[in-house]
């Protein structure tokens, strides 16, 4: 059966996440509706990573496999028109048989988002911290990230996956004005992953912690030595990478010519 990669982004601040849950609105569950209901066939979509509840996505992937024809451009219009105005779908491509949104994915990249000072266009959309925060001595911290380490001081205890080493390609803060935006790239992310390093790495910003305590909480792979999740609204999805064997064409459905990765 075919099968297609769609482009997706979203603001999360009205949905519990991305996965589909018995008692609350994911992501996931309007997707799935408005596309059964337009190809009238019911379909289920598989995402190359869940989001929590308030996280918002620039760039995410999910795919499904489609039997009946259809234009891709045709099915982009036709969705985004179904989909309410907080969800939109940016490009569908078709993909080889054995391509996975999640597993085939090469590389993702979150960015939190902060405000320094009150800004009503923000609300949901950064943190709110008034603190004054070093910021270089941050990035000195977040530069122990960068290498292939344990991330179990990072992540949420109960959870699913076999172990716990990620590679992090890059980590650091930069300031544009009064928003401050730490980006992290690496080959995978575990969960609560990014706001739990965010978290311990503002408290290296307000001289809580040393970066040398920092290295140690690395370092001990113990959850409870970490600092507390920083809140999911300044939590951005910005790109996943995947290598272009996956693809089958070279065009995405918005007509734009896909580079070698996205």
């Amino acid at each position: 059966m075919p099968r297609f990669f769609f482009e997706i982004s979203y603001n999360g601040s009205r949905y519990a996440g991305w996965q589909s849950q018995h008692n609350a609105v994911g992501i996931q569950d309007v997707v799935e509706d408005a596309l059964s209901k337009i190809l009238r066939t019911p379909l289920k979509i598989v995402a190359s990573g869940r989001t929590d509840t308030g996280v918002h996505c620039i760039q995410q992937f999910f795919h499904c496999d489609i039997e009946k024809s259809f234009q891709p451009e045709m099915l982009m219009q036709r969705l985004n028109a179904f989909l309410p105005r907080d969800i939109a779908i940016r490009s569908i491509r078709a993909v080889k048989p054995d391509a996975h949104a999640r597993y085939s994915a090469r590389e993702r990249t979150y960015q939190y988002h902060i405000t320094t000072v009150k800004d009503p266009m923000l609300i949901g959309l950064a943190l709110p911290f008034y603190r004054p925060l070093d910021v270089p001595t941050m990035n000195r911290a977040a530069a122990l990230l960068c290498g292939e380490h344990d991330f179990t001081s990072f992540s949420k205890v109960n959870t699913d996956v076999h172990h716990f080493r990620c590679t992090v390609k890059k980590a650091e803060w930069t300031q544009k004005g009064t928003r401050l935006i730490f980006t992290i790239t690496a080959n995978r992310f575990l969960r609560g992953m990014v706001r739990a390093i965010v978290g311990t790495l503002l408290d290296v910003g307000t001289g809580k912690i040393s970066v040398y305590d920092f290295k140690n909480i690395i370092q001990k792979k113990d959850r409870k030595a970490a600092g507390a999740n920083a809140d999911a609204q300044g939590l951005y999805l910005v790109r996943v990478k995947y290598p272009s064997s996956v693809f089958i064409t070279s065009r995405s459905a918005h007509g734009k010519r896909a580079g070698k990765q996205r």
